[in-house]
C-alpha cells in the first residue's frame, strides 16, 4: 500500500517544520538547555504542525546524541525507533475516542511504570478537549505532578474548550496558520521530489483550499495526483468541486449591474459544473476581501494574476467600501450556514437577493459607480428633513405609535426647483420617464412604481398610493423613497419628497391628514381616528 504523502513529507527535524518558527526554537533550547517541562498544550488551526512538534519533542528528549543542540539526530536508535512508529516509550492517545474518566484513571496507574526504552515516557493526547469533565478532573493531579519519567503533550484545535485548571498547568503554544505562499512553495517541493506535474495556478488554488493547513494542502495534492495525469487548474477546480474565478467575477459583475436573473444564472452554472455551494460562497467571500484591500490601499497583499487583478481594481472602483462589507457579511454567513443542505444553493440564492434589497448604510446604491480612485468613496450631502407644518386641529387616535421620521437621502442633481413650482399634471406628464430613470438603478423599485397610483401634492409632498399594505411598505423604505425622489429630480428638476400610502381599504389616510406625521403612522399601523378635537 502507498503511504499518504503528508505522512511521508512530515518533518523529521526541527529545520523541517513550516513557519512555526515561534514555537520551535523554544522547544530546541529547551532541549538544548534540559529545561523541558513536564507538560505542554499545543493549540492552533489543523494540519500546522501540532503533533509533528509533539513527535519532535519525544524524539529529541529520547535521543542518544552526545550533543544536545543536535537532538533529534535523526540517526540513533531511538530515533529511527519514533520514525518507524516502534518507540515503547512514546504513547499516542485520542481523546477523542477516549473519553472516559476510565480511560484516563487506566492512564494514570501505568504512568508510574518506568520507560522501557528511553528516558522519558511521553505521552501525546490529540484533541485533548473532548475528554469529558470528570476525565479532565482525574488527569488534574496527575498532570501537574507527573513521575519524573513523565512529560505530557496536549493537542487541541478548540483551546476555548479547555478548562482553566488544566491550562495552569501547562506550558502553552499557540500554533499559526501556515502563509499563502509557504503552502505553494511547499507543495512545488513535493512536485518536484515526486515528479508530480502541476501548473503553479493549480498549486495556488490547492493551497488557498487548504486555509492555512499544511496538511490538508498535501492530501489534496495527493488526490489529485492520483488522476495519473498533469495537474492543471481546470482538474484542480472540477475534482475540488472550486468554482472558477470568472464565476466569481460574473457573479460580482451582476450585483453592480443589478441584474437579478443573469447572477442566479451564474449561481447554477458554477453548481451544475461541479462546484461546492460553500466553496463557492468562499470563494466569493476571498475575492470580495481582496477588493476590500485594493480600496483601503493594500493591494500589494493579494496575490492574483494581472488579468485578474485588472478585473479587481474595476470592480473595487466601482463598489462603495460599505457595499463591499455588506457582501462580505452575506456570502460568508452563506459559506457557513449548514442548514440549506437540502437545497445546497439556498444559502448562495438568499446572499444574493439580500444584497439587491439591503440598503447601503449612508453610501451610494450598489448600481451607481464610484468616480473616484479605489479606495475613497465620494461624501455626499444630506438635504434636510421635510418638516411638516404644524396642524390646527390634531386628530385622537385609538392606537399610538412614535413619529416616524423619513430622512431625505442624497441628491444626483444640484440647485432643484422648490417643490411648490411643480403640479401633480406636471409629475404624471413625466412620469414614465421617472420609471424609467428608476429602472436604470433599480427594476425592483420600478415595478413597485408600476404598481402605484399617482394621488396629490400636499404640503411639497408627492403622495403615490398602493392597493396593498405589502406593496406600501416595501415602496415606503427610505432606499426607495430616495431613488424616486432623485429621479423626479433629474427627470423634472425639482425637489419633491414621496410618500406611499394605501389607497383603498383599512389604513387609507383621510384628508387633512399630514402623510408623515405622527396620526398617519397610527393609521398605516392599523390605528383608527375615532374622535376629532
Amino acid at each position: 500500500m502507498t503511504q499518504a504523502l503528508y505522512r511521508k513529507w512530515r518533518p523529521q527535524l526541527w529545520d523541517e517544520v513550516v513557519s512555526q518558527e515561534h514555537i520551535i526554537q523554544t522547544l530546541k533550547n529547551a532541549v538544548a538547555s534540559d529545561r523541558v517541562a513536564h507538560a505542554y498544550l499545543f493549540s492552533g488551526p489543523r494540519g500546522t504542525g501540532k503533533t509533528t512538534a509533539a513527535r519532535l519533542l519525544a524524539k529529541a528528549v529520547n535521543c542518544l546524541a552526545e550533543d544536545a543542540t543536535k537532538r533529534p539526530c535523526n540517526e540513533c536508535n531511538h530515533c529511527l525507533a519514533v520514525n518507524e512508529n516502534r518507540f515503547m516509550d512514546l504513547i499516542e492517545i485520542d481523546a477523542a475516542s477516549n473519553t472516559s474518566v476510565e480511560d484516563v484513571r487506566d492512564l494514570r496507574d501505568k504512568i508510574n511504570f518506568a520507560p522501557s526504552q528511553g528516558t522519558y515516557k511521553v505521552y501525546i493526547i490529540d484533541e485533548i478537549h473532548m475528554l469529558s469533565t470528570a476525565a479532565f478532573n482525574a488527569l488534574l493531579k496527575t498532570l501537574e505532578e507527573p513521575p519524573p519519567h513523565a512529560i505530557f503533550i496536549l493537542a487541541t484545535t478548540e483551546i476555548h474548550k479547555i478548562p482553566a485548571t488544566v491550562l495552569s498547568r501547562c506550558q502553552r503554544h499557540e500554533f499559526r496558520r501556515v502563509p499563502l505562499g509557504e503552502i505553494t512553495r511547499r507543495l512545488e517541493e513535493i512536485c518536484k521530489s515526486e515528479k508530480i506535474k502541476a501548473d503553479p495556478e493549480a498549486l495556488n488554488l490547492i493551497a488557498r483550499q487548504a486555509s492555512g493547513g499544511l496538511r490538508d494542502a498535501i492530501s489534496l495534492l495527493d488526490q489529485l495526483a492520483s488522476t495519473g495525469g498533469k495537474i492543471t487548474l481546470e482538474l484542480a477546480q472540477t475534482v475540488l468541486g472550486t468554482a472558477t474565478s470568472q464565476s466569481v467575477i460574473g457573479l460580482v459583475q451582476t450585483l453592480i449591474d443589478r441584474e437579478p436573473g443573469k447572477g442566479l444564472d451564474e449561481i447554477h452554472h458554477a453548481l451544475d459544473g461541479g462546484a461546492d455551494a460553500r466553496a463557492l460562497a468562499r470563494q466569493t467571500v476571498d475575492y470580495l476581501r481582496n477588493l476590500m484591500l485594493i480600496q483601503m490601499g493594500n493591494g500589494e497583499q493579494v496575490e492574483v494574476p494581472n488579468d485578474t487583478r485588472a478585473q479587481m481594481v474595476k470592480h473595487a472602483d466601482a463598489l462603495p467600501t460599505t457595499d463591499v462589507l455588506r457582501m462580505m457579511r452575506a456570502f460568508n454567513a452563506a459559506a457557513s450556514d449548514t442548514r440549506g443542505g437540502w437545497s445546497p444553493a439556498l444559502g448562495l440564492e438568499l446572499a444574493f437577493a439580500e444584497m439587491l434589497e439591503a440598503p447601503a448604510a449612508q453610501a451610494a446604491p450598489i448600481s451607481t459607480p464610484k468616480t473616484s480612485a479605489p479606495g475613497s468613496q465620494q461624501g455626499r450631502s444630506h438635504a434636510p428633513a421635510h418638516a411638516p407644518a404644524p396642524a390646527d386641529r390634531t386628530p385622537s387616535v385609538a392606537s399610538s405609535a412614535p413619529e416616524k421620521k423619513t430622512e431625505s437621502k442624497p441628491s444626483l442633481s444640484s440647485a432643484p426647483a422648490a417643490s411648490e413650482s411643480i403640479s401633480l399634471e406636471a409629475v404624471t406628464k413625466a412620469w414614465h420617464q421617472i420609471s424609467a430613470i428608476v429602472k436604470k438603478r433599480d427594476s425592483n423599485v420600478a415595478a413597485l412604481l408600476n404598481s402605484s397610483k399617482l394621488m396629490e401634492i400636499k404640503d411639497g409632498t408627492l403622495i403615490i398610493g398602493f392597493a396593498s399594505e405589502i406593496l406600501q411598505s416595501k415602496f415606503n423604505r427610505p432606499e426607495c423613497l430616495d431613488l424616486a425622489q432623485a429621479a423626479i429630480r433629474e427627470a423634472l428638476d425639482v425637489e419633491l419628497p414621496v410618500q406611499a400610502i394605501l389607497a383603498g381599504g383599512k389604513g387609507t389616510l383621510p384628508p387633512n391628514v399630514k402623510p408623515d406625521g405622527m396620526v398617519a403612522t397610527a393609521i398605516q399601523n392599523g390605528g383608527e381616528i375615532v374622535d376629532i378635537q
